[in-house]
């Protein structure tokens, strides 16, 4: 193992690829849509964006590793081989797979590409994990209902096995996201990339008596019974235990098809969570607050640190909309001097500045507007909102393209929010 843990961040596009380097992560997961578990992400990058983000990434001295995790069917097989060809030929980092097909043919077709099993391989113990090892395998990214016990079984019996485990994102009702019901419900198959979230649908119970033919509805309230939705991963409170069992090689972010704002708060709170804890300032309670921030179903801590009986707080019952307790308004564009409205903007009002890892802010005021230090925060205030053609306008609202002009130049991906 390394001396350091790698953070692993989602990368569902070119811009959401950028930010998770510019807030902190090590290496990014992501691909185009063939043969990946996110078809709508996937369709966001083509093979040249993708080749871009991969060069843009080793500039930088990162990684970037390749989804080819979905379940192929026989006819899909020379196509899968070309995807491979490309693939190996934009120089990536690795391979995420799931199943000994793909393993052998990845082999075969990219023997220089290293290749990590996917959480849908289902690994819980250290014979399958040796079988995936001996077929090659360089990595595990471990199911997420196996505890942290098992992890350091698997590890002392293959101390060169690299382990990888999810902390933090959405979760999956099935066993391992090894599920059926969207293929029932709308033909849309989860394990080819395709699902429709139907564990978050509201669903409405009958109980029948089969003597009196009776049938009863059965609600929790006028929304209906959300039975599948799961709360999402946090295991940021945990993090210092996890580091200090040694076992785990990789920290792994969920979320290629979430919002630009959620890839970089995560990402920026668990490497902060990350150095904390290698400098002996670990605190809990900083990570979890900043964390409720961004757009979730509620917290659990998984399957890790608890078993599952030892909880019942796994399910949002009450809803599958996701709540947060921090608005986003305005994404700074990469040049730094201009942002673009994700909510509306108006003049007159107070935003909170939140920057990359690293990054530094320089107060300044000017007609534009002020960017001040108010606590430990800095905000900004409009004067006027400014289009980068000159162009005065009342409010900016999301949707908007014009780029919008900033009193003095903030960090590349800065988020404004309220």
């Amino acid at each position: 193992m390394n001396n350091r843990v790698e953070l692993l961040a989602p990368a569902g596009n070119l811009e959401k690829l950028k930010i998770a380097l510019t807030y902190g992560a090590d290496a990014v997961y992501g691909g185009v849509s063939h043969f990946s578990l996110r078809i709508r992400s996937g369709k966001e990058f083509t093979y040249e964006s993708f080749e871009e983000g991969i060069k843009y990434a080793h500039k930088l001295g990162k990684k970037v590793y390749v989804t080819i995790n979905g379940f192929p069917f026989n006819n899909q097989l020379k196509l899968l081989e070309k995807h491979i060809e490309r693939m190996r030929d934009l120089n990536p980092d690795a391979f995420i797979v799931s199943t000994p097909g793909v393993i052998k043919l990845s082999k075969k077709v990219a023997p220089n590409i290293p290749l990590h099993l996917s959480t849908q391989a289902n690994v819980l113990n250290y014979l399958d994990a040796e079988v995936f090892y001996e077929m090659g395998v360089s990595r595990i990214i471990a199911a997420r209902e196996i505890s942290l016990r098992d992890l350091e079984e698997i590890k002392k019996r293959l101390p060169d096995l690299e382990i990888e485990i999810f902390v933090h994102g959405s979760m999956c009702f099935a066993y391992s996201g090894r599920c059926l019901i969207s293929s029932l419900q709308s033909g849309r198959v989860p394990n080819r990339g395709s699902c429709a979230n139907d564990c978050r649908f509201p669903y409405t119970l009958y109980a029948e008596n089969e003597e009196s033919g009776v049938m009863m509805k059965i609600e929790e309230d006028e929304n209906g019974t959300f039975i599948m939705n799961a709360k999402d991963l946090n295991l940021s409170m945990h993090l210092d235990e996890i580091l200090k069992s040694g076992v785990v090689d990789s920290l792994k972010i969920e979320g290629r098809t979430k919002s630009p704002y959620y890839v970089g708060i995560t990402t920026k709170v668990y490497k902060e969570a990350i150095e904390d804890y290698y400098a002996g300032r670990f605190d809990p309670d900083k990570y979890y607050k900043e964390l409720l921030t961004t757009k979730h179903r509620g917290f659990t801590d998984g399957y890790l640190v608890h078993r599952p009986y030892e909880k019942l707080n796994t399910q949002k019952l009450d809803s599958s909309i996701s709540d947060g307790e921090k608005q986003v308004y305005a994404l700074i564009d990469e040049s730094g001097e201009y942002f673009f409205a994700k909510d509306k903007v108006e003049p007159n009002i107070e935003y909170e500045i939140v920057i990359p890892v690293g990054k530094e802010i320089k107060e300044c005021s000017n007609d534009i507007g002020s960017i001040y230090k108010k606590e430990d925060r800095y905000f900004i205030k409009l004067n006027k909102i400014e289009t980068k053609n000159g162009k005065i306008l009342t409010a900016v609202h999301s949707g908007n393209t014009n780029p919008i002009k900033l009193p003095c130049k903030l960090p590349s991906y800065t988020f404004f929010r309220k």
